[in-house]
């Protein structure tokens, strides 16, 4: 386990609530845990909207004084560079939705890369209409890297459709998933599904990892 772990992916990929449930698997495992939140253009949901139970399970929350709003500017609280300065803290970040909201993390990216001690894992849903192959997956994937000045080190498949996903919908998302893999040539880390499916499979997935809602239902994202 690395001490920093890096969510990024396109609008709409689930990123944060992916790193809401990792921020809250930490704490609740004793680890003394951050989570900052990167994803500062045009926000669709921001890790504010799960303060109060990250503040109850004792994560420390820090965001973007743009968050909830509209502000194009890849600006960073001075409190953000707690990441890099504050070793003590295992960090949890929510980096923007694309190459612009990854532009931010260019700020912290020498530091951590100097400490090497990061994972950065690309979160992708296949039903998303800019990552429905895993080709456009890839070209997302370069763009993040680029912007962020960092590399990405594995990839959460993340493919649903709400409420309204199906096993054979989570079966394609793996195989594209596989594709994904063999092109980055980075490891497939699993499958994220929400807990109220996994009764639901009738077949086998690898790698599974079950995973809670912590947002409005009405996003049905997970």
């Amino acid at each position: 386990m690395k001490r920093v772990t890096l969510f990024a992916g396109h609008y709409g990929s689930g990123k944060t609530n992916l790193a809401v449930n990792y921020a809250l698997k930490l704490s609740g495992e004793g680890y003394k845990t951050l989570i900052a939140d990167l994803d500062i253009v045009n926000p669709y949901f921001r890790t504010r909207d799960s303060e109060g139970e990250l503040e109850k399970a004792g994560v420390k929350i820090v965001v973007s004084p743009y968050a909830n709003s509209n502000v194009d500017v890849p600006a960073l609280p001075d409190e953000m560079y707690r990441v890099i300065d504050d070793k003590s803290y295992h960090c949890v970040i929510d980096v923007g939705g694309d190459d612009r909201g990854a532009l931010a993390l260019g700020r912290l990216a020498p530091a951590l890369n100097q400490e090497n001690d990061y994972e950065m894992l690309l979160v992708v849903n296949f039903f998303r209409p800019l990552t429905q192959t895993p080709e456009q997956a890839l070209k997302v994937m370069g763009e993040i890297e680029q912007a962020s000045s960092m590399r990405f080190t594995g990839i959460l498949n993340n493919s649903n459709l709400g409420s309204a996903t199906q096993t054979e919908d989570i079966a394609l998302g793996v195989q594209k998933a596989k594709r994904l893999s063999e092109i980055s040539g980075l490891k497939l880390y699993g499958t994220c599904v929400s807990q109220d499916k996994i009764a639901s499979l009738t077949q086998d997935i690898p790698d599974l990892l079950p995973i809670r809602l912590h947002f409005r239902a009405d996003w049905a994202i997970f």
